[in-house]
């Protein structure tokens, strides 16, 4: 029986980031739902979930990045908006990104020039104990020449939240070269932009109820559940169909 599960992270725990499309309060709240939507998902597998900052989490369980990693792509989103007033329907997008936990012993293999990083600091808005909004504990890191960033703030160290920055970042930039078959960081110079255009999954709650992989065309017609963590036979349909990924 084929194994769609063999790629060399598959095994491994995977952080999960959403990026809002245009769309404004619209946009911000449904990555919010489809960041709750993931979490729902991984504890009823069993995983645990750690918040990393107000957009990205981990999920640390077996085989957690194999089964999630198809979801990276745009999600759509079709509803009469809470936030107008007039009650029409509105559209909104994310980005949902998923990242393979990389060994460390790779991760020192990818050197950031200073030159190419940004470090910025700002105060922590979630968990982390008493330190939380007195001290610049949170921190994202940019790499200029791609526009590629990640943050955290889950730990409680300004120095902590750095290394788990910069540990994301460079699992970013190692997916890039994987994708791009480049060998060398210092080819990587393209800027690094979000697609909004090309869905892979649109969740319509108005003017009927429907979920639908445009990948796979599997359809749900109660995207309550689906939305509630729901997404077995989604995840499923995409690994029984889709080409391997490189990483």
């Amino acid at each position: 029986m084929f194994n769609p599960l063999l790629d060399k992270y598959d095994k491994k725990n995977a952080n999960i980031s959403l990026f809002p499309g245009v769309g404004g309060d619209d946009a911000k709240d449904w990555a919010i739902m489809l960041l709750n939507m993931y979490v729902k998902y991984a504890q009823k597998r069993g995983w645990k979930v750690v918040q990393v900052d107000d957009r990205s989490i981990d999920i640390r369980g077996e085989y957690a990045y194999g089964n999630l990693k198809k979801e990276t792509g745009v999600h759509r989103l079709v509803r009469i908006s809470p936030f107008d007033s007039k009650k029409l329907r509105h559209t909104s997008f994310a980005l949902v990104e998923v990242l393979p936990e990389i060994p460390e012993i790779e991760l020192k293999n990818i050197i950031i020039p200073s030159e190419d990083l940004k470090i910025e600091l700002s105060n922590s808005s979630g968990p982390g104990g008493q330190n939380v909004n007195k001290r610049e504990t949170a921190v994202r890191a940019v790499h200029l020449p791609t526009g590629l960033a990640a943050a955290s703030q889950v730990e409680r160290s300004q120095l902590q939240n750095k290394e788990k920055a910069l540990a994301l970042l460079k699992a970013k930039l190692f997916k890039l070269m994987a994708d791009k078959q480049e060998g060398e960081i210092k080819n990587l110079r393209t800027q690094v932009k979000p697609e909004w255009g090309n869905q892979i999954r649109s969740y319509v709650l108005h003017p009927y109820q429907q979920v639908k992989d445009h990948r796979t065309d599997m359809v749900s017609h109660q995207p309550d559940k689906v939305l509630n963590g729901d997404l077995e036979k989604f995840i499923e349909a995409e690994l029984d169909t889709a080409p391997e990924s490189r990483i």
